[in-house]
Protein backbone atom coordinates (compact mmCIF):
# COMPACT_ATOMS: atom_id res chain seq x y z
CA UNK A 1 0.00 0.00 0.00
CA UNK A 2 3.37 2.10 -0.46
CA UNK A 3 2.00 4.82 -2.75
CA UNK A 4 -1.77 5.47 -0.92
CA UNK A 5 -0.03 5.59 2.48
CA UNK A 6 -2.25 9.20 3.84
CA UNK A 7 -5.19 7.30 2.48
CA UNK A 8 -7.96 6.32 5.59
CA UNK A 9 -7.23 2.81 6.07
CA UNK A 10 -9.82 0.05 7.66
CA UNK A 11 -9.86 -2.94 8.76
CA UNK A 12 -13.15 -4.12 6.28
CA UNK A 13 -14.87 -1.87 3.12
CA UNK A 14 -18.29 -2.86 2.28
CA UNK A 15 -18.80 -1.72 -1.11
CA UNK A 16 -22.79 -1.77 -1.33
CA UNK A 17 -25.50 -0.23 1.55
CA UNK A 18 -27.86 -3.36 0.65
CA UNK A 19 -29.08 -6.60 2.90
CA UNK A 20 -25.60 -8.16 2.19
CA UNK A 21 -23.39 -5.35 2.66
CA UNK A 22 -24.86 -4.62 5.79
CA UNK A 23 -25.15 -8.29 7.53
CA UNK A 24 -21.25 -8.70 5.99
CA UNK A 25 -20.31 -5.57 8.18
CA UNK A 26 -22.70 -6.11 11.44
CA UNK A 27 -21.28 -9.60 11.35
CA UNK A 28 -17.96 -9.03 11.12
CA UNK A 29 -18.20 -6.11 13.58
CA UNK A 30 -19.65 -8.51 16.52
CA UNK A 31 -16.80 -10.79 15.81
CA UNK A 32 -14.00 -7.86 16.05
CA UNK A 33 -15.21 -5.60 18.40
CA UNK A 34 -13.20 -2.10 17.72
CA UNK A 35 -12.82 -2.95 14.02
CA UNK A 36 -12.73 0.14 11.76
CA UNK A 37 -15.66 -0.81 8.99
CA UNK A 38 -17.26 1.28 6.47
CA UNK A 39 -19.68 1.15 4.37
CA UNK A 40 -20.25 3.09 0.90
CA UNK A 41 -23.62 3.34 -0.75
CA UNK A 42 -23.28 5.31 -3.75
CA UNK A 43 -27.55 6.10 -3.77
CA UNK A 44 -28.84 8.59 -0.98
CA UNK A 45 -30.11 5.79 1.21
CA UNK A 46 -29.73 2.55 2.52
CA UNK A 47 -31.29 -1.25 2.46
CA UNK A 48 -33.80 0.73 0.03
CA UNK A 49 -34.86 -3.13 -1.46
CA UNK A 50 -35.62 -4.23 2.52
CA UNK A 51 -37.47 -1.72 3.00
CA UNK A 52 -40.06 -2.70 0.00
CA UNK A 53 -39.54 -6.70 0.21
CA UNK A 54 -42.56 -8.14 1.38
CA UNK A 55 -44.79 -5.47 0.49
CA UNK A 56 -43.03 -3.43 3.08
CA UNK A 57 -42.78 -5.93 5.69
CA UNK A 58 -39.53 -7.64 4.54
CA UNK A 59 -39.69 -11.03 4.18
CA UNK A 60 -36.52 -11.92 5.50
CA UNK A 61 -36.48 -15.98 5.33
CA UNK A 62 -38.38 -18.60 4.67
CA UNK A 63 -39.50 -21.58 7.47
CA UNK A 64 -37.27 -24.36 4.92
CA UNK A 65 -34.88 -25.56 7.44
CA UNK A 66 -33.09 -28.82 5.13
CA UNK A 67 -30.43 -27.38 3.01
CA UNK A 68 -31.97 -30.04 0.09
CA UNK A 69 -35.02 -29.09 0.46
CA UNK A 70 -34.30 -25.29 0.69
CA UNK A 71 -31.55 -24.98 -2.30
CA UNK A 72 -35.01 -26.37 -4.87
CA UNK A 73 -35.46 -22.87 -4.50
CA UNK A 74 -33.02 -21.60 -6.57
CA UNK A 75 -33.25 -21.68 -10.18
CA UNK A 76 -29.39 -20.67 -10.39
CA UNK A 77 -26.85 -21.06 -7.06
CA UNK A 78 -27.74 -25.13 -5.98
CA UNK A 79 -25.15 -26.98 -5.63
CA UNK A 80 -23.23 -24.20 -4.36
CA UNK A 81 -25.81 -22.97 -1.63
CA UNK A 82 -26.27 -26.39 -0.08
CA UNK A 83 -23.13 -26.46 1.98
CA UNK A 84 -23.49 -23.03 3.19
CA UNK A 85 -27.04 -23.52 4.32
CA UNK A 86 -25.56 -26.07 6.38
CA UNK A 87 -23.50 -23.61 8.00
CA UNK A 88 -26.25 -20.77 7.70
CA UNK A 89 -29.58 -21.19 6.96
CA UNK A 90 -32.84 -20.45 7.92
CA UNK A 91 -32.59 -21.92 12.10
CA UNK A 92 -29.56 -19.76 12.46
CA UNK A 93 -31.27 -16.36 10.72
CA UNK A 94 -33.83 -16.39 12.87
CA UNK A 95 -31.69 -17.50 16.03
CA UNK A 96 -29.66 -13.88 14.63
CA UNK A 97 -32.73 -11.91 14.62
CA UNK A 98 -34.29 -13.01 17.85
CA UNK A 99 -31.04 -12.80 19.72
CA UNK A 100 -30.84 -8.91 18.38
CA UNK A 101 -34.64 -8.46 19.48
CA UNK A 102 -36.38 -8.98 16.33
CA UNK A 103 -38.23 -11.87 16.27
CA UNK A 104 -40.03 -13.48 13.11
CA UNK A 105 -43.28 -14.88 12.67
CA UNK A 106 -44.50 -17.80 10.41
CA UNK A 107 -46.76 -17.66 7.85
CA UNK A 108 -49.05 -20.23 6.42
CA UNK A 109 -47.04 -20.57 3.04
CA UNK A 110 -43.94 -20.37 5.10
CA UNK A 111 -42.56 -17.07 4.56
CA UNK A 112 -41.13 -15.14 7.97
CA UNK A 113 -41.54 -11.88 8.54
CA UNK A 114 -40.68 -9.48 11.80
CA UNK A 115 -43.27 -10.04 14.04
CA UNK A 116 -43.83 -6.05 14.20
CA UNK A 117 -45.02 -6.44 10.49
CA UNK A 118 -42.42 -4.14 9.22
CA UNK A 119 -39.40 -3.66 7.10
CA UNK A 120 -38.67 -1.00 9.48
CA UNK A 121 -37.77 -2.95 12.33
CA UNK A 122 -35.11 -4.86 10.74
CA UNK A 123 -33.83 -1.09 9.56
CA UNK A 124 -33.84 0.30 12.59
CA UNK A 125 -31.63 -2.77 13.88
CA UNK A 126 -29.10 -2.91 11.31
CA UNK A 127 -28.40 0.98 11.73
CA UNK A 128 -28.30 0.42 15.90
CA UNK A 129 -25.59 -2.43 15.10
CA UNK A 130 -24.14 -0.16 13.12
CA UNK A 131 -24.31 2.85 15.86
CA UNK A 132 -22.80 0.35 18.32
CA UNK A 133 -19.89 -0.97 16.46
CA UNK A 134 -19.15 2.32 15.41
CA UNK A 135 -19.61 1.27 11.57
CA UNK A 136 -19.22 4.08 9.34
CA UNK A 137 -21.93 4.75 6.52
CA UNK A 138 -21.05 7.10 3.67
CA UNK A 139 -24.13 7.35 1.26
CA UNK A 140 -24.09 9.23 -2.29
CA UNK A 141 -19.91 8.09 -2.75
CA UNK A 142 -20.05 6.08 -5.50
CA UNK A 143 -17.11 3.55 -5.53
CA UNK A 144 -14.93 4.45 -9.03
CA UNK A 145 -12.15 2.02 -8.70
CA UNK A 146 -10.76 -0.81 -6.12
CA UNK A 147 -7.86 -2.48 -6.43
CA UNK A 148 -5.41 -5.26 -4.49
CA UNK A 149 -2.55 -3.94 -3.18
CA UNK A 150 0.59 -5.59 -1.57
CA UNK A 151 -1.29 -6.53 1.84
CA UNK A 152 -5.12 -5.12 1.30
CA UNK A 153 -7.20 -3.34 -1.00
CA UNK A 154 -7.21 0.22 -2.35
CA UNK A 155 -10.50 1.65 -2.81
CA UNK A 156 -11.12 5.08 -4.65
CA UNK A 157 -14.66 6.83 -4.37
CA UNK A 158 -15.94 9.61 -5.57
CA UNK A 159 -15.08 11.39 -2.61
CA UNK A 160 -11.95 9.84 -1.16
CA UNK A 161 -9.68 7.18 -1.34
CA UNK A 162 -9.29 4.20 1.37
CA UNK A 163 -6.71 1.50 2.24
CA UNK A 164 -8.29 -2.13 3.91
CA UNK A 165 -7.08 -4.95 5.25
CA UNK A 166 -10.66 -7.21 3.27
CA UNK A 167 -12.99 -5.89 0.62
CA UNK A 168 -16.72 -7.06 0.32
CA UNK A 169 -18.32 -5.90 -2.79
CA UNK A 170 -22.27 -6.37 -2.70
CA UNK A 171 -23.50 -4.11 -4.96
CA UNK A 172 -26.07 -6.32 -6.86
CA UNK A 173 -26.90 -5.75 -10.48
CA UNK A 174 -24.91 -2.90 -10.53
CA UNK A 175 -23.12 -2.59 -13.93
CA UNK A 176 -20.41 0.02 -13.42
CA UNK A 177 -18.88 -2.21 -9.97
CA UNK A 178 -19.47 -5.30 -12.67
CA UNK A 179 -17.17 -3.36 -15.43
CA UNK A 180 -14.38 -3.08 -12.65
CA UNK A 181 -14.79 -6.86 -11.62
CA UNK A 182 -14.42 -7.92 -15.48
CA UNK A 183 -11.66 -5.79 -15.57
CA UNK A 184 -9.54 -7.59 -12.72
CA UNK A 185 -10.54 -10.54 -14.72
CA UNK A 186 -13.51 -12.15 -13.45
CA UNK A 187 -16.55 -13.27 -15.83
CA UNK A 188 -19.75 -12.22 -15.39
CA UNK A 189 -22.88 -13.58 -16.81
CA UNK A 190 -25.24 -11.22 -18.08
CA UNK A 191 -28.11 -10.07 -16.44
CA UNK A 192 -31.91 -11.58 -17.34
CA UNK A 193 -35.40 -10.54 -15.57
CA UNK A 194 -36.55 -13.30 -13.33
CA UNK A 195 -39.34 -13.16 -10.93
CA UNK A 196 -41.71 -11.46 -13.71
CA UNK A 197 -45.43 -12.08 -14.84
CA UNK A 198 -46.77 -13.13 -18.28
CA UNK A 199 -48.95 -10.39 -20.38
CA UNK A 200 -51.43 -12.45 -22.42
CA UNK A 201 -53.56 -10.41 -25.03
CA UNK A 202 -56.91 -12.30 -23.91
CA UNK A 203 -59.62 -10.19 -23.55
CA UNK A 204 -62.16 -12.73 -21.89
CA UNK A 205 -58.93 -13.69 -19.59
CA UNK A 206 -58.91 -10.12 -18.67
CA UNK A 207 -62.42 -9.83 -17.61
CA UNK A 208 -61.58 -12.23 -14.63
CA UNK A 209 -59.07 -10.14 -13.30
CA UNK A 210 -58.30 -11.09 -9.79
CA UNK A 211 -59.48 -14.76 -9.46
CA UNK A 212 -56.96 -16.89 -8.75
CA UNK A 213 -56.60 -20.96 -8.85
CA UNK A 214 -55.43 -22.89 -5.75
CA UNK A 215 -53.35 -25.24 -7.85
CA UNK A 216 -53.00 -24.96 -11.62
CA UNK A 217 -50.36 -26.52 -13.53
CA UNK A 218 -48.34 -24.54 -16.47
CA UNK A 219 -46.26 -25.66 -19.14
CA UNK A 220 -44.18 -23.45 -21.89
CA UNK A 221 -44.30 -25.28 -24.86
CA UNK A 222 -40.81 -27.03 -26.92
CA UNK A 223 -39.49 -26.60 -23.40
CA UNK A 224 -39.36 -28.71 -20.83
CA UNK A 225 -40.23 -26.36 -18.37
CA UNK A 226 -43.57 -26.36 -15.95
CA UNK A 227 -44.72 -25.84 -12.87
CA UNK A 228 -47.77 -26.44 -10.23
CA UNK A 229 -49.35 -24.01 -7.78
CA UNK A 230 -51.80 -21.28 -7.21
CA UNK A 231 -52.30 -19.20 -10.04
CA UNK A 232 -53.40 -15.23 -10.42
CA UNK A 233 -55.42 -13.86 -13.19
CA UNK A 234 -54.58 -10.58 -13.83
CA UNK A 235 -56.08 -7.49 -15.94
CA UNK A 236 -52.54 -7.87 -18.35
CA UNK A 237 -52.26 -11.31 -18.30
CA UNK A 238 -51.25 -14.42 -15.59
CA UNK A 239 -49.45 -14.18 -12.05
CA UNK A 240 -49.27 -16.38 -9.04
CA UNK A 241 -46.49 -18.20 -7.55
CA UNK A 242 -46.61 -21.07 -10.58
CA UNK A 243 -45.99 -18.27 -13.57
CA UNK A 244 -43.33 -16.56 -11.23
CA UNK A 245 -41.44 -20.06 -10.61
CA UNK A 246 -41.88 -20.84 -14.23
CA UNK A 247 -40.86 -17.31 -15.17
CA UNK A 248 -37.20 -17.98 -12.75
CA UNK A 249 -36.35 -21.31 -13.89
CA UNK A 250 -36.56 -20.19 -17.64
CA UNK A 251 -35.19 -16.74 -17.34
CA UNK A 252 -32.63 -16.89 -19.78
CA UNK A 253 -34.77 -18.70 -22.22
CA UNK A 254 -37.37 -16.53 -22.26
CA UNK A 255 -34.65 -13.56 -22.92
CA UNK A 256 -33.62 -15.27 -25.68
CA UNK A 257 -37.33 -15.66 -27.05
CA UNK A 258 -37.92 -12.08 -26.56
CA UNK A 259 -40.77 -12.55 -24.05
CA UNK A 260 -42.88 -13.84 -26.95
CA UNK A 261 -43.94 -17.99 -26.76
CA UNK A 262 -46.80 -20.92 -26.04
CA UNK A 263 -48.15 -21.93 -22.47
CA UNK A 264 -50.38 -24.66 -22.15
CA UNK A 265 -52.35 -24.55 -18.65
CA UNK A 266 -54.17 -27.56 -16.64
CA UNK A 267 -56.47 -25.64 -14.83
CA UNK A 268 -57.39 -28.14 -12.29
CA UNK A 269 -53.91 -30.32 -12.09
CA UNK A 270 -55.41 -33.61 -13.06
CA UNK A 271 -54.80 -35.93 -16.17
CA UNK A 272 -57.14 -35.71 -18.87
CA UNK A 273 -58.20 -39.22 -17.94
CA UNK A 274 -59.06 -38.22 -14.32
CA UNK A 275 -60.80 -35.00 -15.50
CA UNK A 276 -62.95 -36.96 -18.24
CA UNK A 277 -63.84 -39.39 -15.38
CA UNK A 278 -65.09 -37.49 -12.66
CA UNK A 279 -67.06 -35.45 -15.26
CA UNK A 280 -69.05 -38.84 -16.23
CA UNK A 281 -69.83 -39.26 -12.55
CA UNK A 282 -71.27 -35.94 -12.43
CA UNK A 283 -73.12 -36.50 -15.74
CA UNK A 284 -74.44 -39.82 -14.31
CA UNK A 285 -75.55 -38.79 -10.86
CA UNK A 286 -76.39 -34.52 -11.62
CA UNK A 287 -77.51 -35.30 -15.19
CA UNK A 288 -80.95 -32.70 -15.25
CA UNK A 289 -78.44 -29.86 -13.92
CA UNK A 290 -77.20 -27.03 -16.15
CA UNK A 291 -73.49 -27.69 -17.13
CA UNK A 292 -72.72 -23.78 -16.10
CA UNK A 293 -74.45 -24.34 -12.59
CA UNK A 294 -72.31 -27.32 -11.63
CA UNK A 295 -68.62 -26.07 -11.48
CA UNK A 296 -66.67 -29.11 -11.15
CA UNK A 297 -63.02 -28.93 -9.25
CA UNK A 298 -63.58 -26.21 -6.98
CA UNK A 299 -62.91 -23.63 -9.88
CA UNK A 300 -64.84 -20.28 -9.80
CA UNK A 301 -67.79 -19.72 -11.31
CA UNK A 302 -66.71 -16.88 -13.63
CA UNK A 303 -64.14 -19.07 -14.95
CA UNK A 304 -65.96 -21.74 -15.11
CA UNK A 305 -67.96 -20.25 -17.62
CA UNK A 306 -65.37 -19.02 -19.95
CA UNK A 307 -63.53 -22.45 -19.86
CA UNK A 308 -67.19 -23.87 -21.02
CA UNK A 309 -67.50 -21.05 -23.70
CA UNK A 310 -63.74 -21.87 -24.77
CA UNK A 311 -64.61 -25.53 -25.33
CA UNK A 312 -67.26 -24.15 -27.34
CA UNK A 313 -70.58 -25.28 -24.98
CA UNK A 314 -73.63 -24.18 -24.54
CA UNK A 315 -74.71 -22.35 -21.45
CA UNK A 316 -78.32 -23.74 -21.42
CA UNK A 317 -76.55 -27.03 -22.03
CA UNK A 318 -77.39 -29.85 -18.95
CA UNK A 319 -75.20 -32.69 -18.15
CA UNK A 320 -77.29 -35.89 -19.90
CA UNK A 321 -77.16 -33.75 -23.03
CA UNK A 322 -73.25 -34.09 -23.06
CA UNK A 323 -71.73 -36.31 -25.41
CA UNK A 324 -68.75 -38.15 -25.39
CA UNK A 325 -67.10 -35.76 -27.76
CA UNK A 326 -68.69 -32.67 -25.71
CA UNK A 327 -66.71 -34.47 -22.22
CA UNK A 328 -63.25 -34.66 -24.61
CA UNK A 329 -63.45 -31.36 -25.47
CA UNK A 330 -64.53 -29.71 -21.97
CA UNK A 331 -61.93 -31.55 -20.21
CA UNK A 332 -59.14 -30.96 -23.16
CA UNK A 333 -59.66 -27.59 -22.19
CA UNK A 334 -59.52 -27.76 -18.50
CA UNK A 335 -56.34 -29.91 -18.61
CA UNK A 336 -54.68 -28.15 -21.87
CA UNK A 337 -55.73 -24.56 -22.41
CA UNK A 338 -53.41 -22.76 -25.24
CA UNK A 339 -52.03 -19.13 -24.33
CA UNK A 340 -50.25 -16.86 -26.05
CA UNK A 341 -47.48 -14.98 -24.11
CA UNK A 342 -46.41 -11.52 -25.87
CA UNK A 343 -44.03 -9.72 -23.54
CA UNK A 344 -43.38 -9.84 -19.22
CA UNK A 345 -44.53 -7.46 -16.63
CA UNK A 346 -42.30 -6.88 -13.19
CA UNK A 347 -43.76 -8.45 -10.36
CA UNK A 348 -44.67 -5.68 -7.59
CA UNK A 349 -41.36 -4.12 -6.32
CA UNK A 350 -39.36 -6.57 -6.04
CA UNK A 351 -37.78 -7.21 -9.08
CA UNK A 352 -34.36 -10.04 -9.27
CA UNK A 353 -32.06 -10.69 -12.07
CA UNK A 354 -30.52 -13.66 -12.77
CA UNK A 355 -26.73 -12.96 -13.63
CA UNK A 356 -23.65 -11.64 -11.92
CA UNK A 357 -20.71 -12.91 -11.17
CA UNK A 358 -19.83 -16.79 -12.83
CA UNK A 359 -19.51 -19.32 -9.89
CA UNK A 360 -16.95 -21.16 -10.63
CA UNK A 361 -14.80 -17.94 -9.69
CA UNK A 362 -16.17 -18.35 -6.41
CA UNK A 363 -14.65 -20.12 -3.15
CA UNK A 364 -18.42 -21.02 -1.03
CA UNK A 365 -16.38 -21.84 1.85
CA UNK A 366 -15.35 -18.47 2.44
CA UNK A 367 -17.57 -16.74 -0.29
CA UNK A 368 -14.02 -15.48 -1.52
CA UNK A 369 -13.08 -14.85 -5.40
CA UNK A 370 -10.66 -17.23 -6.28
CA UNK A 371 -8.90 -14.66 -8.23
CA UNK A 372 -8.40 -12.55 -5.90
CA UNK A 373 -7.83 -13.41 -2.16
CA UNK A 374 -9.44 -10.87 0.36
CA UNK A 375 -12.11 -9.75 -2.23
CA UNK A 376 -15.31 -10.94 -0.75
CA UNK A 377 -18.83 -11.14 -2.67
CA UNK A 378 -22.42 -11.95 -1.48
CA UNK A 379 -26.14 -11.28 -2.60
CA UNK A 380 -26.90 -10.28 -6.31
CA UNK A 381 -24.02 -9.44 -7.64
CA UNK A 382 -23.39 -13.12 -7.62
CA UNK A 383 -25.05 -15.33 -10.52
CA UNK A 384 -27.47 -16.70 -7.33
CA UNK A 385 -31.25 -15.96 -7.64
CA UNK A 386 -34.20 -17.69 -5.78
CA UNK A 387 -38.24 -17.99 -5.86
CA UNK A 388 -39.97 -15.38 -3.76
CA UNK A 389 -40.53 -16.04 -0.72
CA UNK A 390 -37.52 -14.73 1.53
CA UNK A 391 -35.11 -17.04 -0.40
CA UNK A 392 -33.02 -14.47 -1.71
CA UNK A 393 -32.63 -12.75 1.20
CA UNK A 394 -31.63 -15.69 2.83
CA UNK A 395 -28.70 -16.20 0.19
CA UNK A 396 -27.48 -12.82 1.43
CA UNK A 397 -27.63 -13.00 4.94
CA UNK A 398 -25.65 -17.14 4.45
CA UNK A 399 -22.94 -15.90 1.98
CA UNK A 400 -22.26 -12.30 4.14
CA UNK A 401 -22.08 -14.43 7.52
CA UNK A 402 -19.63 -16.97 5.86
CA UNK A 403 -17.97 -14.04 4.51
CA UNK A 404 -17.31 -12.58 7.75
CA UNK A 405 -16.65 -15.26 9.52
CA UNK A 406 -13.54 -16.09 6.94
CA UNK A 407 -12.60 -12.18 7.13
CA UNK A 408 -12.08 -12.72 10.99
CA UNK A 409 -10.11 -15.61 10.82
CA UNK A 410 -7.89 -13.96 8.25
CA UNK A 411 -7.41 -11.10 10.66
CA UNK A 412 -7.00 -13.00 12.95
CA UNK A 413 -3.97 -14.61 11.38
CA UNK A 414 -2.52 -11.26 10.58
CA UNK A 415 -2.80 -10.33 14.02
Amino acid sequence: MNSNSNSAQFDLIVIGGGAAGFFTAICFAEKNPGAAVLILESSNDVLGKVRVSGGGRCNVTHHCFEPSALIQHYPRGQKELRGPFSRFGPAETIQWFESHGVPLKTEEDGRMFPRANTSEAVIKLFKQCCRDHNIQIHCSERVELFRPEDIGWFVKSSRAAYLSNALMVATGSDRRTWDILVSMGHHMIAPVASLYTFNISEKALHELSGISVMKAKVSIRHTNYQAEGPLLITHWGLSGPVILKLSAWAARELMELAYKFDIDINWIALSLEHALEQMQNIRQQHSSKLVLNTPLFSLPQRLWRMLLWRSGMNEESNWQSMSASNLRQLASVLCQDHYKVNGKSTYKQEFVTAGGVDLKEINFKRFESRLHPGLFLAGEILNIDALTGGFNFQAAWTGAWIAAEAMSEDLITKG
